[in-house]
C-alpha cells in the first residue's frame, strides 16, 4: 500500500503543478502584469508539454530504470514550483512551466504500469483507481485548498509549500516504491499501432472530449464564479467540488473492477446534467451548488475509469496513448476557454461542455463491446 500511495501523491503533485494557477488566476496575472486569459495559458503550455513530449519521451526513455525516471520527473516538479513562487517574470514562469510538463509525462507514463504490477489482474482496477486517486485529489482538495492559501498569504507561498512537498516526495518514492528494469530494444512495439486495436480509439474520443469540456470550464472557474457574483465564495465552491469528488473516488475504486461500464456512463451523465444547470440557472447560488455536487460526482473516478480502460483495450501503448490525449485536449481547454472568454464570455463554457458531453455520453452506451465491455478482461 506504501507504494501505491507514494505514486498516488506523485500523480497528486503533477496536478497540482498543473492546475493550481486556476485558483489563483486573477492574483498571478495581477502580480506578473498580464491578462487572465494570458495566466490561464500557464495551464495550457504545461498540458501541451506534457502532451507532445509523452510517446517521445516514453520511447527515449523505454530502457531506463523507472525509478530512476520517477525521481527526476518530481524532482522538476520542485524546481518548477520554487521558481514560480519566485519569478516575476512571466517568460520565465511559463519556460519552467513547459519543463514540469515534461516532467509530468515521464510520471504520467509509470503510474498505471507499476500499479498493474503490484497487484494481481482482478485486482488490477483497484490498483490503478489508488494510484490514480491523486488526480482527482488534487482537483478536488488540493486547488481549493491551495486557493484558500493563496487568499490568506498570497499564491507566491502556496507555490512554496508545493516545492517542499515534492521534496517530500522524493524521499517517499526513494524508500518505499520498487525499481524495476526498462524494455529491452528488442520488446518494444510502435506506439501507434495500438490505435488499431479494437475500443482503443473510442476510448481516446471520450478522453479527448471528457477532458477537453473539463478543462474549458475549471482553468476559468475563477472568472465564471466571478462573473455570477460569486467570486468571494470560489473557494467554498471549489471545496464542494472536492467533496463530491472524494465521494466518486471511494464508489470508483470499490466497484471499477466490476462496474467500469457502468461507472463511466454515469460519471458522463452527471457532468451533462452539471452542465444543463450551470447553462440555465447559474444566477442562483443553489443550483450552482448543486451543480458543482454532480460535476464533483462525476469527474472525481473519470481519471481511473479511462486509464482502466485504455490499459484494457491497449495495453501499455494504449496508456502512452491516453497521455498524449488527454493533455493535448487538457492544453485545448486552456486555449478553447480563453478564445470563448475573448469572444463570448464566461457565460459560453457550460454551453461548450454540454455541446462536448453530449458525443461523450453517446459513444459510451453504444461503444460496448470492446471500449467500454459490460464485463472487464480478466475481471472476477
Amino acid at each position: 500500500m506504501s507504494p501505491l500511495l507514494a505514486l498516488a501523491t506523485a500523480a497528486f503533485m503533477g496536478i497540482l503543478t498543473e492546475a493550481l494557477p486556476a485558483g489563483v488566476l486573477p492574483e498571478m496575472a495581477h502580480d506578473l502584469s498580464v491578462s487572465e486569459s494570458a495566466m490561464g495559458q500557464a495551464l495550457t503550455i504545461y498540458a501541451i508539454a506534457t502532451g507532445i513530449s509523452a510517446i517521445p519521451l516514453s520511447v527515449t526513455t523505454a530502457a531506463w530504470r523507472r525509478k530512476r525516471l520517477l525521481l527526476l520527473a518530481v524532482t522538476m516538479f520542485a524546481i518548477a514550483n520554487t521558481v514560480t513562487a519566485l519569478s516575476s517574470s512571466y517568460a520565465l514562469t511559463m519556460a519552467f512551466r513547459l519543463l514540469a510538463g515534461v516532467a509530468a509525462a515521464a510520471v504520467w507514463a509509470e503510474l498505471v504500469g507499476y500499479a498493474r504490477r503490484l497487484a494481481p489482474p482482478h485486482l488490477q482496477g483497484r490498483a490503478i483507481a489508488i494510484t490514480m486517486a491523486g488526480v482527482p485529489l488534487a482537483l478536488s482538495l488540493g486547488i481549493p485548498v491551495g486557493t484558500f492559501l493563496g487568499g490568506l498569504f498570497g499564491w507566491r507561498l502556496t507555490f512554496g509549500l508545493v516545492a517542499v512537498i515534492s521534496v517530500v516526495l522524493l524521499a517517499w518514492i526513494f524508500i518505499t516504491v520498487p525499481d524495476a528494469p526498462g524494455q529491452r530494444p528488442g520488446a518494444r512495439e510502435p506506439i501507434l499501432k495500438a490505435l488499431a486495436l479494437p475500443g482503443v480509439v473510442a476510448v481516446l474520443f471520450v478522453v479527448a472530449a471528457y477532458v477537453l469540456a473539463h478543462n474549458i470550464l475549471y482553468t476559468y472557474i475563477a472568472t465564471f464564479l466571478d462573473a455570477n457574483d460569486m467570486g468571494e465564495a470560489r473557494d467554498v465552491v471549489l471545496l464542494v467540488f472536492g467533496v463530491a469528488s472524494v465521494v466518486s473516488i471511494l464508489i470508483t475504486g470499490a466497484v471499477v473492477d466490476r462496474k467500469l461500464r457502468q461507472l463511466t456512463i454515469i460519471s458522463s451523465a452527471l457532468f451533462l446534467i452539471a452542465a444543463v444547470l450551470l447553462a440555465l440557472l447559474a444566477g442562483n447560488v443553489i443550483v450552482v451548488y448543486g451543480a458543482m455536487v454532480l460535476w464533483g460526482l462525476g469527474w472525481g473516478g473519470v481519471t481511473t475509469l479511462l486509464q482502466t480502460a485504455v490499459t484494457d483495450a491497449g495495453g501499455d501503448r494504449g496508456q502512452a496513448l491516453l497521455v498524449t490525449t488527454w493533455n493535448s485536449f487538457m492544453a485545448g481547454g486552456g486555449a478553447v476557454g480563453g478564445i470563448l472568454l475573448g469572444g463570448l464570455g464566461p457565460t459560453s463554457f457550460p454551453w461548450s461542455v454540454l455541446a462536448l458531453m453530449a458525443p461523450v455520453l453517446l459513444v459510451v452506451v453504444l461503444a460496448r463491446k470492446h471500449a467500454f465491455p459490460a464485463k472487464r478482461p480478466g475481471a472476477v
